[in-house]
């Protein structure tokens, strides 16, 4: 009776595998139709359907984060604060020092002579404008890219590399590529933050961190660029520039895209090695989105 049970339920979940794969197969066969023609490696993450729905494609190679990474430094912030180490209305001094001509940096636009904020402050700055100074300044805060790092080794995330701040990474072309992760990865650290509420952030943490990610004021024409208006995505964006033999080394988007019905799906997508110009790439990523959310709008009808 035993073996018969075990039969029968190893036989239900390679039905559940078997079904899950062909209901994905259109979707794959549309991302590949995607990025086929282009000049460029593209990654893609996809969670649907409660983890029903996923796929990855090129999801071997690693991407360089760019960007992205400043998620994870919010989370590993966030996970202190939950600790007692620091506080979300705790004020931090930026020095006029601190505001590095050659990075991008909102803060220094604004505060040119240096400024004090809060830290849940900088943290907007730094998620949903993509701040570089207010980056380093949090980085340093706890304690570099390693700290960041070994918190998510700690949690068992594989295929998260964090060994650089903004000011390196954005000084030397071949350093950014110390910062990488694969498309897989970036949408379980998603998942996992988004799910396990208590498990990895304190309600009041994991609020904060999804509402600044919902106001992200970058990359408009990437994963939110061709759906419905006022469509709520939260999401990181994160980008490299072009080199001077026209390589784009990242342009990335990872997020939550939150369908009308109030249901939801997790997607990464990162484009690398590209010879395509920034609009394709953007294009590249938006057409990816489109993709899946007419995939995942189709199967609530």
């Amino acid at each position: 009776m035993t073996k018969i049970f075990h039969l029968t339920t190893l036989l239900l979940l390679l039905i559940t595998c078997q079904s899950s794969a062909q209901t994905t197969d259109a979707l794959r066969q549309k991302i590949q139709q995607i990025v086929s023609a282009k000049n460029a490696v593209v990654g893609v993450s996809i969670m649907g359907n409660n983890g029903r729905d996923t796929l990855s494609v090129n999801n071997e190679k690693h991407y360089p984060l760019q960007s992205v990474f400043k998620f994870h430094i919010a989370l590993a912030l966030l996970s202190q604060i939950d600790k007692g180490r620091f506080s979300l209305d705790q004020k931090i001094d930026i020095q006029k020092k601190d505001l590095l001509p050659g990075l991008y940096s909102p803060i220094r636009d604004k505060y040119p002579d240096g400024v004090t904020l809060t830290i849940s402050e900088i943290i907007e700055y730094m998620v949903a404008a993509s701040d570089n100074v207010g980056c380093d300044v949090l980085l340093k805060l706890i304690g570099g890219p390693k700290a960041v790092e070994e918190y998510f080794a700690k949690n068992n995330f594989k295929n998260v590399s964090i060994k650089i701040n903004e000011e390196k990474q954005q000084g030397n072309w071949n350093l950014q590529f110390q910062n990488w992760t694969i498309p897989k990865a970036a949408n379980e650290v998603l998942a996992s933050f988004y799910y396990n509420k208590k498990k990895l952030l304190s309600p009041k943490s994991h609020h904060f961190i999804w509402k600044v990610m919902k106001g992200t004021e970058t990359g408009k024409q990437r994963l939110k660029g061709q759906l419905p208006e006022n469509t709520i995505v939260a999401h990181k964006t994160g980008s490299s520039g072009t080199n001077k033999d026209g390589l784009t080394a990242a342009v990335n988007d990872i997020g939550i895209i939150f369908l009308p019905d109030g249901r939801h799906f997790l997607i990464s997508v990162f484009v690398t090695d590209s010879k395509e110009n920034a609009e394709t790439n953007e294009k590249i990523i938006a057409d990816i989105s489109k993709a899946a959310w007419d995939y995942f709008t189709a199967k609530s009808k």
